[in-house]
């Protein structure tokens, strides 16, 4: 007569498990912080300084992570399931149990972060709609893995079930409409290149517009060229485009009227201008900021230096910093 026990736990279980928790773990704090942003971005906060900003950075984040972690755990969910049906007994193997109770512990633990997170944004004023959004995401994202994880602990592992096949097709369905939808949101990698493109056209046009005051303010008259803003003492070198590596347009319009141009590969509106460019020059946000407005091609933008704000006599010799007007 011969007695089963359960078989033992390898270095290889231990690994599998381990590394099958951790990427469901990146890949739930990915997903989740990915219909966050979403929420953030289709309703949007006038209190969120720069959303949609800080919105693509973190949609951008989150998306590599799950195109990584996300088919990783899909394998090592395969392979521990065929592990299971090839040797019913290490159903009750002591590490499988350990690591799946702590996968929910840590779950619960990543709810109820997340919760308190919610109702403290919630109490400083959030809009209602965004925290029930919210408080829905992580409410659904939970009770899936605890449904799951709690059901695999107590199934019997010789009994044929089509519910780990289904539950990773649903869930990589989920995560790819999640991906999907953010791409449609904030444009694909080509679109986000030329954004970055136009974006640091505009932090260059304002470093020559800043450079510009600072020679008027210095020789009371406008630099006739850019090049005339080269100072081998500062290292200042007027900036070129960074895609074809043309210098930028620059003409003078009057004694205190000049004009800078370039030529940019996205539009940029009134509307979408608030958090488009928040650029600090000099530890200041410069104060034209606001009207860096452009669409797709040749774009100039027209400024005009008044001279009252710099009277020394005025303000006691201390130069202000609001200077340039639109």
């Amino acid at each position: 007569m011969t007695t089963s026990h359960p078989s033992k736990s390898s270095a290889k279980d231990v690994f599998s498990y381990l590394l099958m928790i951790i990427m469901l773990a990146v890949g739930v704090v990915s997903f989740i912080t990915l219909l966050f942003q979403y929420v953030n971005v289709k309703f949007p906060d006038a209190l969120d300084s720069w959303m949609m900003q800080g919105a693509s950075v973190a949609m951008r984040g989150s998306i590599s992570a799950l195109f990584i972690v996300w088919p990783v755990f899909i394998l090592m969910s395969w392979l521990i399931a065929k592990d299971l049906k090839a040797d019913h007994e290490k159903q009750g193997m002591w590490v499988r149990k350990w690591l799946l109770y702590l996968t929910l512990f840590v779950a619960a633990l990543t709810v109820i972060i997340d919760l308190i997170t919610l109702v403290n944004t919630f109490l400083s004023g959030e809009i209602t709609t965004r925290f029930v959004l919210k408080v829905l995401v992580v409410l659904a994202v939970a009770t899936a893995i605890f449904a799951y994880y709690l059901w695999e602990l107590r199934r019997d592992p010789s009994v044929k079930t089509q519910l780990p096949k289904h539950a990773a097709i649903a869930s990589s369905v989920v995560v790819v409409g999640a991906i999907v939808a953010s791409f449609l949101l904030i444009g694909s990698p080509a679109k986000q290149r030329d954004t970055r493109m136009d974006e640091q056209r505009v932090w260059d046009l304002q470093s020559i517009q800043n450079e510009v005051l600072n020679y008027w303010i210095e020789k009371e008259e406008l630099p006739a060229t850019l090049e005339d803003l080269e100072n081998a003492f500062t290292g200042f070198q007027p900036p070129v485009d960074p895609n074809s590596n043309e210098a930028y347009t620059y003409t003078v319009k009057s004694e205190l009227e000049f004009e800078v141009c370039a030529t940019f590969e996205t539009e940029v509106t009134e509307e979408k201008n608030k958090n488009a460019y928040p650029i600090m020059m000099y530890g200041y946000r410069d104060a034209s900021s606001d009207v860096w407005t452009h669409g797709i091609g040749v774009t100039c933008f027209t400024r005009t230096i008044d001279p009252e704000l710099y009277d020394e006599e005025d303000t006691g010799g201390v130069k202000t910093e609001n200077v340039i007007l639109p």
